[in-house]
């Protein structure tokens, strides 16, 4: 099937929808005019639709190995990845003193979108250096900024993120990777790394591990660890890879899904690495490329969500089967009431998805642009959001699209059960989902709540100015609003962080399904007549927003009853 990238719909969002006329009034994302952002996603579009899409079943059915200590990739990356360097992508949002085109996030996150969708195991790769090249322009030194940098935004060297170890995995804190100080200022990193996405390739001149260690000083749990910059081959005096640092892919993982991205076990033996922003400051510096991260899963799980649905799409329109039990049907399976409900459910959460992604966004190119307090945190609240539900709409539609194909999307040689297996993991890392959520519930509501207040606030605005236009739709936008803010404040009482935990996973649902079902009304809104998008909007706000309000019933509960739930019951 043929990938077509939805740039009218990227239009659409950010003109009526995210509002990028804010990002490109500011002094900082001035040059990034209306002309120069469409030339760019056409661009990308072409790149994804070309070059990306067709490398989609060829790292699935011929996977990353590694032999004699040599990661090799699929077929057609390495022809794929230079594209994608050649192009600049690398570097679309990096600042321009180092070689990066200096553009919004917001631009940038369209463009993963789009990659993600054409071929999300090469996507992995240029995400994770992104990531990488944010983290470093923070808390690097000036030196290791003049020598990393330039390359990794040109994309002649990679990046990778190491925090993972067999013992420790969401509990960062109870890593044992040791750094020992040396006489020339470096370090001696040593101990074992385990699901480092690209942690080889067979394509970048240099690949660069962030790696996160422990120095002799340092205390036990978080508060003690650093971040080292580890490369796989030390730089000369003058940037060009030298000598092979100590340390090797030990094994690549055998993966549901991302067989064409090597996830590799990394060992580390007294390898040379240099210290990241402070001694005992490595979390800091760590979260900074997490953040950005967070985000890029996020539009993973929607690009993957948009692949899934015209996969989908394609197939239901081209299939015969039964009698049309609709007046001049077209005869395909499109006629039948449920296909009809799969299509619309998987077309309405990508748009909602999209839209709530690209609206965090904004907010981290405001805050970044003018320093508001207000957009910062705006930003903060989105991010858990936009990361746990992208991702649950990416494996939902993939699943749904496995379900439109019927039979046949249990038939590996369709590629529908690919973007399911694939999207998979885009739930767990970064950051699972539940830890999302109970982010949202914990950090995100420390202000009491005033960040979610003022983006209900804004809900419950946009549906009193669209009342006389779309009485109904309106009515349960600001319904759902109020519900959903008695809720917080319920939230916001509590004292025993057990009552929030418990209902974390739904509250973050509930606020993306009223987030979603706000951005419907406000595109309906924009496009003034009972058009496409319009249409899609009721069906939305009709149908899938009421799920929020069951949502929030579990929220209200609390712990109590979870907890009367003994392990004993649960193993009865």
């Amino acid at each position: 099937m043929a990938y077509r990238a939805p740039l009218n719909d990227f239009q659409f969002i950010f003109e009526h929808v995210a509002g990028l006329d804010q990002v490109t009034a500011t002094d900082l994302f001035a040059e990034a005019t209306d002309d120069v952002t469409a030339a760019i996603l056409a661009e990308a579009a072409k790149l994804c639709e070309d070059v990306l899409a067709p490398l989609q079943r060829a790292g699935d059915m011929h996977p990353a190995v590694l032999e004699n200590g040599v990661v090799r990739t699929s077929p057609g990356f390495a022809d794929g990845y230079a594209r994608i360097a050649e192009g600049g992508w690398v570097g679309i949002a990096a600042s321009p003193e180092h070689g990066g085109m200096g553009l919004p996030q917001t631009v940038t996150t369209a463009v993963n979108d789009m990659m993600a969708s054409a071929c999300l195991s090469l996507q992995l790769n240029p995400l994770m250096t992104q990531g990488q090249i944010e983290a470093l322009d923070h808390h690097a030194s000036d030196e290791i900024k003049a020598t990393y940098l330039p390359r990794l935004i040109s994309g002649e060297w990679s990046g990778t993120m190491n925090l993972t170890e067999p013992q420790a995995g969401s509990d960062v804190g109870a890593l044992r990777t040791k750094a020992e100080p040396n006489e020339d200022g470096s370090y001696a990193i040593s101990g074992q790394k385990i699901y480092i996405s690209w942690g080889d390739n067979d394509f970048t001149a240099n690949v660069c591990h962030l790696v996160l260690a422990r120095l002799p000083d340092g205390t036990p749990g978080t508060k003690g660890i650093s971040l080292f910059m580890v490369p796989k081959y030390i730089p000369d005096a003058d940037g060009t890879p030298g000598k092979a640092n100590s340390l090797k892919v030990v094994s690549l993982e055998h993966k549901m899904g991302l067989h064409g991205s090597p996830t590799a076990v990394m060992q580390f033996d007294g390898a040379t690495g240099w210290l990241i922003g402070g001694a005992h400051q490595g979390m800091k510096a760590m979260f900074t490329m997490m953040n950005n991260a967070r985000l890029g899963v996020g539009v993973q799980g929607i690009g993957v969500a948009e692949g899934a649905y015209q996969h989908a799409l394609a197939y239901a329109i081209g299939r015969k089967q039964g009698q049309s039990p609709i007046k001049d049907g077209t005869g395909t399976i499109t006629d039948h009431a449920d296909v009809r409900r799969m299509l619309a459910t998987m077309k309405a959460d990508i748009y909602a998805a999209r839209a709530i992604a690209m609206s965090c966004a904004v907010a981290i190119d405001m805050g970044r642009a003018t320093g508001g307090a207000d957009w910062q945190a705006r930003a903060a609240f989105l991010t858990p959001i936009a990361k746990a539900f992208g991702t649950d709409v990416g494996c939902e539609v993939s699943h749904l699209g496995v379900q439109v194909h019927g039979g046949m999307g249990y038939i590996e040689e369709t590629g529908a059960a690919q973007y399911s297996r694939d999207v998979r993991v885009t739930a767990i890392y970064e950051g699972t989902n539940g830890i999302q959520a109970m982010d949202l519930v914990a950090r995100k509501l420390s202000d009491d709540g005033e960040a979610a207040y003022r983006l209900l606030d804004e809900i419950q605005e946009t549906a009193e100015s669209a009342r006389a236009a779309f009485p109904n739709m309106t009515s349960a936008v600001w319904s759902a609003a109020e519900t959903l803010r008695e809720t917080t404040e319920w939230l916001v009482a509590r004292t025993d962080p057990n009552d929030r935990f418990a209902g974390a996973v739904p509250f973050l649902r509930a606020f993306a399904r009223v987030l979603g079902a706000h951005y419907h009304l406000t595109s309906a809104v924009a496009e003034g007549c009972d058009g496409p998008r319009t249409r899609l909007a009721r069906f939305y706000i009709k149908r899938m927003l009421p799920e929020h309000d069951a949502l929030l019933r579990h929220v209200r509960e609390g712990a109590a009853d979870l907890y009367a739930v003994s392990v004993a019951d649960l193993t009865g």
